[in-house]
C-alpha cells in the first residue's frame, strides 16, 4: 500500500512538471502588447494656435445686433469721444479676435464697436494725462458708456490696471497694417508724477531761527528800458475740411511718409500730416467733386498705395 501511495505521488509529481512546463511554453508564444514609439504630438495638445496679429484681415463690418442694441461699422476719420475705458485678459488670452488674429493680452491691442479692424487709436487717459497708441482687432465692448475694451497691457500703460475703469478720449489715428500683432507700445505722453510737498518748518524753529543779515545795496546803474516780450497766442485748430481728401497712407517713419510724397506728386497736391500719436499721414487734396477724389485714389492704388481711401469733407 505504502508503494502504490510512492507510486502514486512520484506519477502526480510528474503530471504537475508537465503542465507547468506546458503553461511556460503557451506564455512564451502569447503575443505581446506593443508600447507607443512616441509621445503625444505637443502641438496638438496646444491646440496648434498661431500667433496673436497672424492670418488677421482687414474688414468693416455688416451692421450687427448685441443686447437690442444695433452697431453700424464704419470709415469714420473725425472719430473723438470721451468716454469710459475697460480691460480684458487672461479670460481671451490667445482666443481669435473679430478680424481673425489672435488676442495677446500683453499686446497694445483694443476692441471697438464701429472701427475698421484693423486700425489704430490714441487714447488718453484723461484722470492722469497718460497717453498710448493702440491696434484695434476686434469688437466690443457693449456695456453701458464703455466706448473701447482695452488688453491688459494698454490698460497698464494708462494707469488704470488695478481701478478696472477709466475716463478716456479715443481718437481715431488711420488703419494698422496687417499681421503687425498689435504690439505698438507707443506711449506718446505721460503726465510728470507731482512733486513730493516737503513738511512744514515748526513755528518754534521759525522763532528761534536768526535771520539773515540784509545785504548790501547794490550801486545805482542806468540800465535802458526793456521792451515787454510779446505774447503769442496759441494757434487755432484748423477749419472743418470743406474738400475731399484721399489718404495714401500712414507711416512711422517720417523719411517714409516724404518717400511717399515723391512717388504721389503726379497726383496732385499732396502733403504731410502729424497725427500727434507718433504717425505721419501723407494727404492728397482732391477738391469738392466726389468723382475726382475716386479718380485721385484709383491713382495712389496703381502709385504703389492699394489701401488709399477718400476721406468726405465735414
Amino acid at each position: 500500500m505504502g508503494l502504490v501511495r510512492g507510486m502514486d505521488v512520484r506519477a502526480v509529481r510528474g503530471l504537475v512538471a508537465v503542465s507547468l512546463g506546458a503553461l511556460a511554453l503557451t506564455a512564451c508564444a502569447a503575443p505581446k502588447p506593443k508600447l507607443s514609439n512616441r509621445l503625444p504630438d505637443a502641438g496638438a495638445s496646444q491646440g496648434g494656435k498661431a500667433a496673436p496679429g497672424a492670418g488677421g484681415t482687414y474688414k468693416v463690418g455688416k451692421p450687427y445686433q448685441v443686447g437690442g442694441v444695433w452697431y453700424v461699422p464704419r470709415e469714420d476719420p473725425s472719430y473723438n469721444k470721451v468716454g469710459t475705458a475697460s480691460w480684458y485678459g487672461a479670460q481671451f488670452h490667445s482666443k481669435a479676435t473679430a478680424n481673425g488674429e489672435r488676442f495677446d493680452m500683453n499686446a497694445m491691442t483694443a476692441a471697438h464697436t464701429t472701427l475698421p479692424l484693423p486700425s489704430l487709436v490714441e487714447v488718453t487717459n484723461l484722470e492722469n494725462g497718460r497717453k498710448v497708441t493702440v491696434r484695434v482687432n476686434d469688437r466690443g465692448p457693449f456695456v453701458g458708456d464703455r466706448i473701447i475694451d482695452l488688453s491688459r497691457a494698454a490698460a497698464r500703460e494708462l494707469g488704470f490696471e488695478s481701478q478696472g475703469l477709466a475716463k478716456v478720449r479715443v481718437r481715431y489715428v488711420g488703419r494698422a497694417p496687417l499681421g503687425g500683432g498689435g504690439d505698438l507700445g507707443v506711449r506718446t505722453a505721460q503726465a510728470e508724477p507731482a512733486p513730493t510737498p516737503q513738511a512744514p518748518i515748526p513755528y518754534t524753529q521759525l522763532a528761534q531761527a536768526t535771520p539773515p543779515p540784509a545785504p548790501a545795496p547794490a550801486p545805482a546803474v542806468s540800465l535802458p528800458p526793456i521792451e515787454p516780450e510779446p505774447v503769442y497766442s496759441a494757434p487755432e485748430p484748423p477749419p472743418p475740411w470743406s474738400n475731399y481728401r484721399v489718404q495714401a497712407g500712414a507711416f512711422g517713419d517720417r523719411a517714409n511718409a516724404d518717400r511717399a510724397v515723391s512717388m504721389l506728386a503726379h497726383a496732385g497736391q499732396v502733403v504731410v500730416e502729424p497725427t500727434g500719436g507718433g504717425f505721419y499721414r501723407v494727404i492728397l487734396e482732391a477738391g469738392a467733386d466726389e468723382r475726382q477724389a475716386w479718380a485721385i485714389r484709383d491713382q495712389a492704388a496703381r502709385a504703389g498705395f492699394p489701401d488709399a481711401r477718400v476721406i468726405h469733407p465735414y
